[in-house]
């Protein structure tokens, strides 16, 4: 006999609601539209009746016996589950550890750039990590790194504390910088009156639209990594060629 082949689309899926004809079994314990129980019922009463009332019949726990099923209109039941998983989603979203690179020859215009890109990070709730790199002859010069990063503490000390130090691992200067309590109070209660505009209006594009401008930074700041990445080289290949 063949064997079925696994379709992993199967697993991600997850266990699916039958609704309607899709109740195979003879009898179940139906719950009206307005909760209250209508008792054990034939499988194909309980649909005659739903349809009477121009709704669906959803089995709402599959595992009881008989199984419990509930008379409604299932296009609206799926829209408020959605509601609610992109509600609990706003509440409880991780916060990240956003990593910023710098380098000792960053200039001041970038250094700027990317002292407004962690304080758009700090005020979203996420941490920061800045990394110093150091290449070549550099390493013998860490102060820079140093005043580069007491540069952008003093402009992000309202926001901000230190949670490590900067730290010298091997050719790299690390500082691990999070938001103060009051700035993470304002995040919380941001989020609260996100979710509580999703609840109410069906919409949270204030959220959307911060995550939007965190996800645009995140790009910006890889744009100029690899710009730094790419003077590196030029670097190297005009040495070479002295």
């Amino acid at each position: 006999m063949a064997m079925r082949r696994f379709d992993p689309r199967q697993a991600q899926r997850g266990p699916q609601i039958r609704i309607n004809q899709r109740i195979r079994v003879p009898e179940v314990r139906v719950i009206g539209e307005e909760g209250e129980m209508l008792g054990i019922l034939p499988t194909h009463e309980a649909l005659k009746r739903a349809q009477e009332r121009g709704l669906d019949l959803v089995e709402v726990n599959p595992k009881a016996e008989p199984p419990v099923c509930k008379i409604l209109d299932y296009g609206k039941f799926k829209y408020d589950e959605k509601k609610k998983a992109r509600e609990t989603r706003i509440k409880t979203a991780a916060f990240d550890v956003k990593e910023i690179k710098l380098r000792p020859k960053t200039d001041d215009h970038d250094l700027d750039f990317k002292t407004r890109a962690a304080q758009a990070f700090l005020e979203a709730g996420h941490k920061v990590k800045f990394t110093v790199r150091f290449r070549g002859r550099e390493i013998t010069h860490p102060q820079v790194a140093h005043q580069q990063l007491d540069r952008i503490m003093q402009k992000l000390d309202e926001l901000a504390t230190i949670e490590v130090r900067p730290t010298m691992e091997q050719r790299t200067m690390m500082l691990l910088i999070a938001p103060r309590p009051q700035v993470m109070q304002k995040v919380q209660q941001a989020r609260a009156a996100a979710a509580k505009a999703l609840r109410e209006r069906g919409e949270d594009r204030e959220q959307a639209q911060r995550d939007e401008a965190i996800a645009k930074l995140e790009q910006q700041l890889a744009d100029k990594d690899d710009e730094d990445d790419d003077g590196d080289e030029d670097d190297e290949n005009e040495t070479d060629n002295a």
